[in-house]
């Protein structure tokens, strides 16, 4: 059974156009000895001293404190039911904002600092205005896609505090949901030129019980530029996506651990003209992936070689000794072909 993920055919909406600079020097950057960027030089700061958050950033989630048991149980049920699904009811699949699940995401997105507004622009033509200038966060918000959102600065950490938030979107790719009540603080700060650290806090008493923090690192991107990428340009490809998950279980069969240990790794390539990387891991007598530094995902097993993944399909090349030499990631709108890094 191949079960695919609409992944709404972003890659063949999005052509990579040369007029676009994907290859343009950034200007005005420190660069190494042989005149790549430097991105371990220090902290660029803006006139009044502060840190500038200046830049196009690719962020990875790195760690998240949730447990299952901090999910209310009419929340865990809506996750379980999107899961099912393979989470074809994703504000990203139905072409809508993502609200919250930016600042987790890891996607590129743009920062422009100004002393009393920090704007966050998306390759979904989505933004976000932060600010600065001391007013209180709103106490009677209508609820929106991408909240209200104010900052002040705690030393060289900028501190966001954001509400106002409607209950349509999910916070990360698993499906957590959330209600209208939701509390989102974040502390920014850049280490060095070229890394930004940025730790988000959710508060929502009515979905969770208790709050619960995501740690994401961001790292410059040097001498591209931001693509945009609107989804309901052409077809989404949501009548190719059928089955659910136990449908793939009732199909599933068993492949040794010996041969599975042989596909774990690192596998990078390009998903339309976007950067991708795909680890494989392997727990527990299943291989797990992560697709740009998000949350693991099980793979069901349909074949030696092929798997049922988190709405997406997986296929891996061996070479004659077995080995997995790269990977075949399956969406609507095609196959992509990842080479193995390690």
């Amino acid at each position: 059974m191949k079960i695919f993920s609409p992944a709404l055919a972003l890659a063949v909406l999005v052509a990579p156009l040369a007029a676009q600079w994907l290859q343009h020097p950034t200007p005005g950057i420190p660069r190494t000895a042989d005149g790549k960027p430097n991105l371990a030089a220090p902290a660029p700061r803006t006139a009044d001293g502060k840190p500038d958050l200046t830049g196009l950033w690719s962020g990875a989630n790195v760690v998240t404190d949730l447990e299952p048991g901090d999910v209310k149980p009419w929340a865990q049920a809506l996750v379980q039911q999107r899961k099912e699904d393979f989470g074809k009811d994703s504000p990203r699949y139905l072409c809508l904002p993502e609200g919250p699940a930016y600042s987790t995401g890891g996607a590129f997105s743009r920062i422009v600092q100004t002393p009393a507004m920090l704007v966050i622009l998306n390759e979904d033509l989505t933004y976000r205005q932060v600010f600065l200038d001391g007013r209180a966060l709103e106490t009677d918000p209508n609820p929106s896609w991408m909240g209200y959102s104010v900052g002040h600065w705690d030393g060289d950490t900028l501190v966001v505090q954001s509400s106002g938030f409607n209950d349509r979107t999910w916070l990360d790719a698993g499906g957590h949901p959330h209600s209208s009540a939701l509390h989102m603080t974040e502390r920014y700060h850049r280490a060095d030129f070229g890394h930004l650290e940025v730790e988000v806090k959710f508060e929502d008493p009515a979905a969770y019980s208790r709050p619960w923090t995501v740690r994401v690192r961001s790292a410059l991107a040097a001498d591209t530029e931001l693509l945009q990428a609107v989804c309901n340009e052409g077809q989404s490809g949501r009548e190719h996506w059928v089955g659910k998950i136990s449908d793939a279980d009732k199909s599933k069969v068993t492949v040794a651990p010996e041969i599975l240990s042989k596909y774990i790794g690192v596998y990078k390539g390009f998903w339309g003209v976007r950067p991708r990387t795909v680890e494989v891991t392997y727990s527990g007598g299943a291989l797990f992936v992560s697709v740009d530094g998000r949350e693991k995902q099980a793979l069901i097993p349909q074949s030696e070689t092929r798997f049922s993944g988190p709405g997406l399909s997986y296929a891996f090349v061996r070479d004659d000794r077995g080995i997995a030499t790269d990977m075949i990631e399956g969406h609507v709108s095609g196959d992509y072909k990842y080479p193995r890094q390690k």
